[in-house]
């Protein structure tokens, strides 16, 4: 069986005033591409340049990914996130069904 379904992945990205951005999307390079060069007045157009820290394999649908993108934003903790960012984290409960991925591949 052919699948045709995209695959969602959340990332985050960092700007140096310590501000991260937790987001979702099908496609890594073309998005993090746009928060930096986008002409649309939007947050992450008032803080540049924005690096990716890291991203994950969402696992599930598009609706999974929002999800989980609005559960990790409500907990408005950047230690929070930068303990998503350590490899030796074991996600548990609505973030299990994140997986790492270790790189961006060209």
């Amino acid at each position: 069986m052919i699948h045709n379904e995209k695959i969602f992945y959340l990332h985050i990205i960092f700007v140096e005033l310590h501000i991260y951005y937790v987001g979702y999307t099908s496609n890594i390079k073309k998005r993090v591409a746009e928060h930096n060069e986008s002409d649309k007045n939007t947050f992450t157009s008032k803080h540049r340049p924005w690096v990716l820290k890291g991203y994950f394999d969402v696992n599930g649908t598009e609706a999974n990914a929002i999800g989980i993108e609005k559960f990790i934003k409500k907990q408005k903790s950047s230690k929070f996130i930068e303990r998503l960012l350590e490899e030796e984290t074991v996600f548990s409960g609505v973030l299990a069904q994140l997986v790492r991925v270790p790189k961006l591949r060209n």
